[in-house]
């Protein structure tokens, strides 16, 4: 079996290409891989597509991404939260744009696109400026629209544990979108604060397969973008 370690972040996101589409894991602070937005950011690439619940806090983490210039496009539920003070200028200047999508149809929209699925009918948003442009169909009376699958050239996600496979386990709530984002990507990059040896994770546990990982980074003390916000940080 392949050892999928890299020695840091730098080393994780070195090939992430300039206009390539990025999924970042994360529900507000829980399982946002702030040390690989961050190297990502140090990296350089640029005219990125994100794709992600929400724009980020403060101006650390994706907020720091979408800062420095480097996202031209945002796929996302929430743009627009109690600390996000980067995106909303950015958007009312031109400079990035969104698409809004309903939370449950984003995440529908992720696991189809890693399932081979290349696109869905749903209610929700039918009769909504959200429907606009957008195919409809009835079925028993109702009308619903259809959503395409997302896929992704990168997936940036955060775990709890890893074993040099790949296999990845969770912190509760902080898994939301980083399973179907990892099937969902070409390249799937994990960093977690242990890496074990095969064998070290119960195999019950397990939550997304080594098959779905290109690449495992530790991060023994990763930062929690909660603290670094309240402290007024900044990134670079």
């Amino acid at each position: 079996m392949i050892d999928k370690r890299v020695a840091g972040p730098a080393e994780a996101v070195a090939d992430i290409h300039d206009g390539a589409t990025v999924m970042i894991g994360g529900f507000g602070e829980a399982g946002s891989p702030i040390e690989l937005i961050h190297a990502l950011i140090d990296q350089g690439a640029s005219d990125l597509t994100v794709v992600s619940n929400n724009t980020g806090s403060g101006e650390v983490g994706l907020a720091a991404l979408l800062k420095a210039g480097r996202v031209s496009k945002v796929i996302c539920s929430f743009p627009r939260t109690a600390n996000s003070t980067v995106f909303p200028e950015l958007y009312r200047s031109g400079r990035t744009k969104l698409e809004l999508v309903p939370q449950g149809t984003l995440a529908e929209r992720i696991r189809a696109g890693g399932a081979g699925i290349p696109a869905f009918y749903t209610p929700t948003g039918v009769g909504t400026p959200l429907a606009e442009g957008k195919e409809t169909r009835e079925f028993d009376g109702q009308e619903y629209l259809l959503e395409r699958g997302l896929r992704a050239d990168f997936a940036l996600i955060k775990g709890r544990l890893a074993d040099t496979h790949g296999n990845v386990i969770y912190n509760k709530t902080a898994r939301n979108f980083a399973p179907p984002m990892a099937m969902a990507a070409a390249v799937t990059i994990v960093q977690v604060g242990e890496v074990v040896d095969p064998g070290g994770l119960d195999p019950e546990a397990i939550i997304t397969p080594g098959i779905f990982v290109e690449r495992v980074v530790e991060v023994a003390t990763p930062a929690h973008e909660s603290e670094l916000v309240a402290a007024g940080s900044t990134y670079p």
